[in-house]
């Protein structure tokens, strides 16, 4: 790029003391101070009245929630005591299905995938594009004899809407129009650095009850560990009421569009599975996950005017403008955008917040007031806002301190965002400094990854709740501040979205990434009594429609 260069630097000491409960109470005198110290120097000075403080051109805060389903009102809270059905889980609904997971089995599925991860990395800004047919070839090969062309009950469906890049749906067919649907599973991974790791990311290293390997906890563990579930479910072959639906998808970790789970949906592959709970298995920790946050990624270019630091007067600092400038966009921002009691009662460890997480200034000696600064950051959006709200409101806050900048507050007598009239600058230089906000993505990828709060009084997540803890003894639901991508999607297009995983959140995406085999033989567990106590409702339902 032509101009000075740009190096990253930490965004903390820039936003040292600027903790937005005390900036009140000095501003005043601040500014008064500086005032007077300006006008002994013989520096113009605003006329009375004219600061206005950020609080001042404002737009009153606006309460931009939307109304909310009666599912997701206040009046519902997680609860470790969700159940569906007052029994436990019969296990005779899903008659002669093994009860315990063939770790065999799982683990060489798990090899396999393993072995193939190297060509399942995702990463396409960094032009890293997967091959999720691999994944889905080893999964077929291990079905193929269970499915309906051998005379078993498994319709299988490879579903390519770009060549390589498969996406996977199986069904076990039931006698009714009720389903039960696992989905979000998905074969590509994180890119490895093998220079990085202990064991080589692409092949499984088994140690103990420790499973290592690139996908182990994101996602292939979870595509072996439904694909065994699937194979015990073929082999005894119970009469269910509810079909039971798989889909292992592509593109999960790039975030691409029109190859993956949207694609199945836009086709109608997944119509049916409207007519039951559908499980998105992407999540960790062995716990129902009940709601996540939305992703929004910006980053903010500041300009001001290079000149001698010895004449600050003359310049204008663009570190200190975007320090003001990104200060007063915060404080909006937590105004519009407060936690909602929702939040709570959906256990976020937080509500919405905008941040900044890296900086970028023009390199130049340190005897020169920093002309350039960029601010990068993210919002992580509560899912009871809405994207469009947070974009239209976060653009108004940069228009109004563009149209207000002289009225920002300033660092001390000499700086200025406004030079003084009669300050001499050249054709290519600012009098005036200049905050330009740009979203680093459009509308469609901010919606791709916004956030979800499941809804609590259905079916499908209360027999989670339920046997998660007859499997475990005890559940704790929890919600994440982290983004899952498309689950937002599938929710407003109609389906009963519930989240879950068994992988371990401390290595998503981590260094010497591993889950427990322990773990993947409770989650065939949780399983399993899922569906058997989706069973037993749908049976004790449809007693009651008779009677």
């Amino acid at each position: 790029m032509s101009g000075p260069e740009l190096v990253v630097v930490g965004a903390v000491g820039c936003f040292a003391g600027l903790s937005l409960g005390s900036l009140r109470n000095w501003i005043a005198g601040r500014n008064a101070s500086s005032k007077a110290a300006g006008r002994a120097a013989g520096v113009p000075s605003p006329t009375a009245g004219s600061f206005m403080s950020p609080r001042n051109f404002m737009s009153p805060p606006s309460h931009l929630r939307r109304d909310m389903p009666t599912s997701q009102s206040v009046e519902s809270r997680v609860s470790a005591s969700a159940f569906l059905t007052k029994e436990v889980a019969d296990f005779e609904r899903a008659k002669g299905v093994s009860k315990e997971l063939d770790t065999e089995l799982f683990v060489q599925l798990l090899g396999k995938l393993m072995a193939q991860s190297k060509h399942l990395q995702n990463n396409p800004r960094l032009g890293i594009h997967p091959e999720e047919k691999r994944g889905v070839d080893i999964v077929l090969k291990d079905l193929e004899g269970l499915s309906t062309k051998k005379g078993g009950p498994l319709i299988l469906e490879e579903l390519e809407y770009v060549k390589g890049r498969s996406n996977l749906k199986i069904t076990y067919p039931g006698t009714t129009s009720k389903t039960v649907a696992f989905i979000g599973s998905h074969m590509d991974v994180v890119p490895a650095d093998p220079e990085g790791w202990d064991k080589d990311p692409f092949q499984l290293t088994v140690e103990g009850d420790r499973l290592y390997g690139r996908g182990s906890t994101d996602c292939l563990g979870h595509v072996a560990l439904l694909t065994a579930f699937l194979k015990a479910l073929a082999q005894a072959r119970p009469k269910l009421k509810q079909s039971i639906i798989v889909l292992f998808i592509a593109a999960e970790e790039g975030g691409e569009k029109g190859i993956g789970v949207d694609m199945v949906v836009r086709n109608g592959k997944l119509d049916e599975c409207k007519g039951g709970p559908v499980y998105w298995v992407d999540s960790a920790d062995s716990q129902p996950c009940c709601g996540s946050a939305g992703a929004m990624s910006w980053s903010l270019k500041v300009s001001g005017r290079l000149f001698h630091s010895g004449f600050p007067h003359k310049g204008i600092n663009s570190i200190e403008l975007a320090s003001e400038a990104m200060k007063v966009i915060q404080e909006r921002f937590y105004d519009d955008f407060p936690q909602l009691p929702q939040e709570e009662a959906y256990q976020f460890a937080t509500g919405s917040h905008m941040k900044p997480t890296q900086m970028e200034c023009a390199k130049g000696s340190f005897n020169q007031i920093c002309p350039v600064t960029t601010l990068h950051g993210d919002i992580r959006l509560s899912p009871f806002y809405e994207v469009e709200d947070v974009i239209k409101k976060v653009d108004e806050y940069v228009k109004d301190i563009n149209d207000y900048i002289e009225d920002l507050p300033t660092r001390g007598p000499w700086s200025h965002f406004q030079l003084p009239e009669g300050t001499e600058v050249q054709a290519n230089e600012l009098s005036r400094g200049k905050v330009e906000l740009k979203w680093l993505g459009d509308m469609d990828s901010f919606e791709l990854y916004a956030g979800i709060a499941v809804k609590l009084d259905s079916e499908g997540h209360k027999a989670l709740v339920q046997a998660h803890r007859e499997t475990f003894g005890s559940v704790q639901p929890f919600s994440v501040n982290g983004s899952l991508p498309l689950v937002k999607m599938l929710q407003k297009s109609g389906f009963d979205i519930q989240l879950c995983g068994f992988g371990l959140m401390s290595v998503y995406h981590g260094v010497n990434e591993y889950c427990l085999l322990s773990d993947m033989q409770k989650a065939y567990q949780v399983l399993l009594r899922n569906i058997c106590i989706l069973e037993s409702f749908v049976e004790t339902v449809s007693l009651e429609d008779v009677n």
